[in-house]
């Protein structure tokens, strides 16, 4: 899975080919005077290398190409690699920028770009407030009464208008600007007085509904700037019920906003792509198998090749047949003793399928913890422990289920002929695996720790009653 993960996260960012007059920015920072400077640029919040250039014996490096870089926020980065500062690139790409190593950010100066200019006078006023803002955050913490907290939310106030000001004054003199799509991201709808005749879910809706008004999803410029992943990651973690159908909706819908811009749409699709398919919440593979389904099977993911395209799909179809709702696969097996078992004959009001091997280090933890929490209270809830050996010696397996009294109260299998293709079937490609199935052997739950198990088995329980 990791190298499914890696995958997707390197074909977003090769650059196309771009016919056009090129860059040319010229970069000196004081006093270095050798080295490597390196040029990189934000996609989402993550960083990734541009170009590079040496320091001459002038103090200056140029960083130059014959293709046009893409719009975006870049970073001069220093020959150690560990301070930079940042910089806007649009449409012009022919200018200099000089700094120093005291204070990087704060005393870097532009020529011949007017983006820059504007990005610098915003940092410089942020700067300037920072005292004031600074302040407030510590002054939080110290708040004791409640004319205390009216208080301090009333200066609060103020500051924020104050940095939103600054930010309105930009857009509406330099709408084009990179710097003013960004500020247009950065803005949180304002929420009206409640309407006559509303209930009290209005602002929640009303928040929702304009979320992204300022986001324009055609300006692909976003795309290198952390604002947009931040964005969409406030939305999807905040605002988007955590049930799958509820996400597959609002990502069909963030997602037709995309579709005037390759770049945009490629990142957005690719970031909810790798945002589900790695979630550690159970349940969200379903947003993973969805999206392949319904973008990269009919190809809209143009960007892939073949051999791409068909790993990520091969991992979600790999994944369909367990998704949580689902009933689990048939399994005919042999127990120790070479006698026929099924798991659907197994009859039980759950039934928790663990895929042990009893030579992994974790499962020799994990599975008599899985029986301890049996024999205290998964019993009395009507719970039978169904294990699978995935690997290892047939005498190992009857060795570890022996030393660990585990014949009693388990319904012990494996598959001598390997018959079942349980490891397609259960996505199994790492041990202990556990499944929670209900009576109809239908799944509830999947990948849980012991302590995960137990809290959802009383909550389960508890529900019933």
């Amino acid at each position: 899975m990791r190298k499914l993960l890696m995958l997707l996260t390197a074909v977003l960012f090769l650059r196309p080919a771009l016919q056009a007059q090129g860059y040319h920015i010229t970069v000196q920072v004081k006093p270095l005077k050798q080295g490597r400077l390196y040029l990189g640029h934000y996609m989402g919040k993550g960083t990734y290398l541009a170009d590079s250039a040496m320091i001459g014996p002038d103090g200056t490096a140029v960083f130059q190409g014959k293709e046009k870089l893409l719009g975006g926020i870049y970073l001069v980065v220093m020959p150690d690699k560990r301070g930079y500062f940042e910089m806007l690139v649009d449409k012009q790409q022919d200018f200099s920028v000089t700094s120093d190593t005291s204070d990087l950010s704060a005393k870097a100066t532009f020529k011949n770009s007017a983006d820059n200019d504007l990005f610098s006078g915003y940092n410089h006023f942020l700067a300037a407030n920072a005292a004031e803002g600074n302040a407030l955050a510590a002054q939080r913490a110290t708040l004791k009464t409640a004319a205390d907290t009216a208080a301090w939310r009333t200066r609060q106030v103020a500051f924020t208008k104050k940095i939103q000001a600054y930010r309105d004054d930009v857009v509406a003199k330099h709408p084009q600007t990179l710097l003013a799509s960004i500020f247009r991201v950065m803005q949180e709808p304002v929420v009206p007085p409640t309407p006559p005749g509303e209930d009290s879910t209005f602002p929640y809706r009303y928040y929702r509904a304009h979320f992204f008004d300022g986001t324009d999803f055609s300006d692909g410029r976003l795309v290198r700037t952390p604002v947009l992943e931040a964005k969409l990651q406030q939305y999807f973690q905040t605002l988007v019920p955590g049930y799958p159908d509820s996400i597959n909706a609002a990502c069909d819908e963030v997602i037709a906003k995309t579709r005037k811009d390759k770049e945009m749409f490629k990142f957005v699709l690719w970031w909810l792509t790798y945002n589900y398919e790695s979630s550690q919440y159970m349940g969200m593979d379903a947003v993973f198998v969805y999206l392949v389904e319904k973008y990269y099977v009919p190809g809209d993911a143009y960007w892939l090749t073949d051999e791409q395209l068909n790993k990520i799909v091969s991992r979600a179809y790999a994944i369909a047949p367990n998704l949580i709702g689902q009933r689990a696969a048939p399994l005919e097996l042999k127990t120790p003793d070479n006698k026929p078992v099924s798991l659907y004959t197994t009859k039980s009001k759950y039934t928790v399928l663990v895929f042990w091997d009893p030579t992994c280090g974790h499962c020799k933890i994990e599975v008599p913890r899985l029986d301890s929490a049996y024999r205290a209270s998964w019993q009395k809830m009507g719970v039978t422990l169904f294990g699978v050996k995935t690997d290892g010696t047939v005498d190992q397996w009857k060795e570890f289920i022996k030393d660990n009294k585990l014949s009693d109260a388990w319904v012990q299998a494996y598959d001598p002929e390997n018959k079942t293709n349980y490891h397609h079937l259960y996505d199994v490609y790492s041990t202990p695996l556990v499944y929670l199935l209900d009576e109809n052997k239908k799944i509830l739950a999947k990948r849980l720790g012991v302590e995960q198990l137990d809290e959802f088995l009383k909550h389960s329980t508890a529900a019933k009653q």
